[in-house]
């Protein structure tokens, strides 16, 4: 099965009259811009202090990987507990967590232990993010509304991961990590500040504990039955271990490989979202139609030719270029892993879908913790070009599976 979307076919300007919408929307993204500024200063300081790209994307990993094991339960959780107070735990979570990191930094005392730990209780706040703030769009938007409510949300994403990654060079170049930490943890406080004004009714239930397991299962089974969200799942996979493991290992290429200052690294890191800016703007106008599962795949397959020719550009400016062009399937994939689950699953189980989906991203810590161990073994680039090849068979194998079910 496959849904049409235009991302945007009436005049933004009503969808961001929806005050609901527009704190939602503020909130993610400065929850997203965030995560990239961090992800990136994380990373050049791992790498300035211990020079091994496998510490770098274990510093990774750590942010990443609560989500494999927490994205179901957040997705039960979602559906029983009031969303808006998630959402506000979730951001105080990760304010405060910036805030220790930055007190640590400008004291001289920050370690890449501490900031692992940090990353872990970051991913324990991210977890709930498709759970609770995605789902909580399609109920503050008419359901006609969700595709372009969903679009400008992934546009605004794209957006925030070059503004993260450009930010947090920029701010580790001229005042260090506890400048860009610092100003993380502020902008966490006004984010917290638009979703207390939320005007949220949420119909709850009480959530059973022994029930978990069970409404995990019903959730499966509801992915399982749909080719489409089946698509989306497997998709997310994939792409999440072999295709976005690359960014795990930036720093160690732009650094390491190109040799450019951390301004460049940061800018080389934000290249790929920048592409799907692009795309994502000409979404917004009704200028570009996507098509369901095959968008899907179009998008990854696109992102992973990108990756493997930045990969053996022997420059940084064409490595810079690639990335772009990768980054406008970029904008495929995200858009419809979004909005298939949103408009095909049923509204009682839309969270536990969406905390599958969590999970399958969560598979993405996996994907680097095997690039940083295959970097120590043949080196950044090569690491890439395995991980990236492996993952374009497997899309092969998804398209083949879609072609036989349709």
């Amino acid at each position: 099965m496959t849904t049409g979307l235009v991302a945007v076919q009436k005049p933004r300007q009503r969808l961001l009259a929806n005050h609901d919408y527009v704190r939602l929307w503020f909130a993610g993204g400065v929850g997203n811009a965030m995560r990239w500024l961090e992800l990136l200063v994380a990373g050049i300081f791992t790498y300035n202090l211990t020079h091994s790209a496998f510490a770098v994307a274990l510093v990774s990993v750590a942010r990443s990987l609560p989500m494999l094991f927490l994205g179901t339960i957040a997705g039960v959780v979602g559906e029983s507990l009031d969303r808006k107070r998630l959402l506000l735990t979730q951001l105080t979570v990760l304010g405060a967590t910036s805030a220790v990191l930055a007190g640590l930094a400008w004291a001289g005392r920050l370690q890449v232990w501490h900031i692992a730990l940090g990353g872990t209780a970051a991913g324990i706040a991210w977890a709930c993010e498709m759970a609770v703030r995605r789902r909580m769009i399609s109920e503050v938007v008419p359901h006609d509304r969700i595709a372009a409510a969903v679009a400008f949300d992934s546009l605004t994403g794209s957006i925030s991961r070059v503004v993260g990654p450009l930010c947090g060079g920029a701010l580790y170049q001229t005042i260090g990590p506890g400048g860009a930490y610092l100003l993380s943890a502020w902008l966490y406080v006004l984010a917290i500040g638009a979703v207390l004004g939320l005007d949220f009714a949420q119909d709850s239930r009480r959530l059973q504990l022994g029930r978990i397991p069970r409404e995990i299962v019903e959730g499966v089974a509801v992915a399982r039955a749909n080719p489409a969200i089946l698509a989306v799942v497997l998709v997310t996979i994939i792409m999440n271990t072999f295709g976005f493991s690359y960014s795990a290992l930036i720093p160690a290429i732009g650094g390491g490989y190109y040799r450019v200052s951390p301004v460049l690294v940061g800018a080389l890191a934000a290249a790929e979202p920048l592409g799907a800016i692009i795309v994502g703007t000409a979404m917004s106008l009704g200028l570009v139609r996507l098509d369901g599962n095959r968008s899907l795949l179009q998008g990854s397959f696109l992102l992973l030719g990108g990756v493997i020719a930045m990969t053996v550009s022997p420059w940084y400016a064409a490595g810079f270029a690639l990335l772009v062009m990768g980054g406008l399937g970029t904008a495929a994939f995200a858009n419809m892993q979004t909005s298939l689950v949103l408009t095909e699953a049923p509204a009682a189980s839309r969270s536990r879908v969406m905390g599958i989906i969590t999970m399958c991203i969560g598979t993405g810590p996996l994907g680097v913790l095997t690039i940083g161990a295959l970097s120590e073994r043949f080196g950044p680039r090569s690491a890439i070009l395995i991980m990236a090849g492996i993952g374009a068979a497997g899309l092969c194998l998804v398209w083949r599976h879609m072609r036989r079910r349709a």
